[in-house]
């Protein structure tokens, strides 16, 4: 299993994001089912102020290529995405297009690294 962290940022006011997370209360089957078969076996989302953190934990078979290639087939999951888009708005410094984008682990702490 591996582990992706993602960011994006939402557009910031207080009603859309109301809303955002309202959608992710109660997130469509298909997006559900579509995220599953991916690959993805977990995934969480964490929000302060207008920013998202994303963890995905995946199984040997996730790549982001074949993702992208399932969603862009996926009708369902393109109407997500249109939707989502009306919430969303890209880091600074994004490509033309790029939505989440994958942060750089930078720390790491186990207790296993310090004795006593």
């Amino acid at each position: 299993m591996k582990t992706y962290y993602l960011a994006l940022d939402l557009k910031n006011d207080p009603k859309l994001i109301v809303e955002y997370e309202e959608y992710h209360r109660k997130v469509w089957p298909e997006i559900l089912q579509s995220i599953a078969s991916s690959g993805i076996q977990s995934m969480e989302i964490f929000r302060v102020e207008n920013r998202v953190f994303m963890i995905m934990n995946v199984n040997d078979e996730f790549s982001f290529d074949r993702k992208n290639e399932m969603d862009n087939n996926n009708k369902r999951v393109q109407e997500w995405e249109d939707l989502m888009w009306k919430y969303q708005q890209a880091l600074p410094n994004s490509k033309p297009g790029e939505k989440w984008r994958l942060m750089d682990k930078i720390f790491h702490f186990d207790d296993s690294q310090i004795s006593f």
